[in-house]
């Protein structure tokens, strides 16, 4: 079983499937399992169960058998955790937010921004140029935004995942 505690892990898995969804990995029964029994020994609800299940499922976290009932014709699906792909799917999930990073750094080094005092809206200087530099929401004048700060936080940010 994979360590919940693990910050990594957890953040993981809880932007995938919520805290609800982590609280019934934590205690979803041992082997195949109904979405039902998941529901049952959980506490949680089986639209949650059932969401999560197909989220785990779509990830490669959990693998679904069906059986079908030869008297009555109904499908069962039988459901286990496998979490032995974690470690690539962190893999590929750091991939894309440094991806997501250095579009918005580029993007935030090749454009200058206003800001409206007041804090309704932030436009780069063709939109604040369309506007008269003034706010369209409540008319102040837009201030010029150094964004260095920003993006100092973003290299930072780049710099950490790159270490690892």
């Amino acid at each position: 079983m994979i360590d919940l505690n693990n910050p990594v892990i957890r953040g993981y898995l809880i932007r995938l499937v919520g805290e609800e969804g982590v609280e019934m990995i934590r205690n979803m029964p041992e082997g195949e399992v109904t979405d039902e029994q998941i529901a049952q020994a959980t506490g949680i609800l089986l639209n949650i169960v059932r969401r999560t299940l197909f989220i785990l499922n779509e990830n490669k976290l959990a693998v679904c058998r069906r059986e079908r009932d030869s008297s009555s014709g109904w499908l069962t699906y039988l459901w286990t955790l496998d979490m032995s792909d974690i470690e690539p799917q962190l893999v590929k999930e750091k991939k894309r937010l440094v991806k997501n990073l250095r579009s918005r750094l580029s993007f935030e080094e090749e454009n200058v921004f206003y800001t409206c005092p007041e804090g309704c809206t932030r436009m780069n200087f063709n939109e604040a140029t369309e506007c008269e530099f003034l706010c369209p929401l409540c008319g102040e004048d837009m201030m010029f935004e150094d964004n260095q700060p920003f993006t100092g936080r973003i290299h930072k940010r780049l710099e950490m995942f790159e270490k690892d």
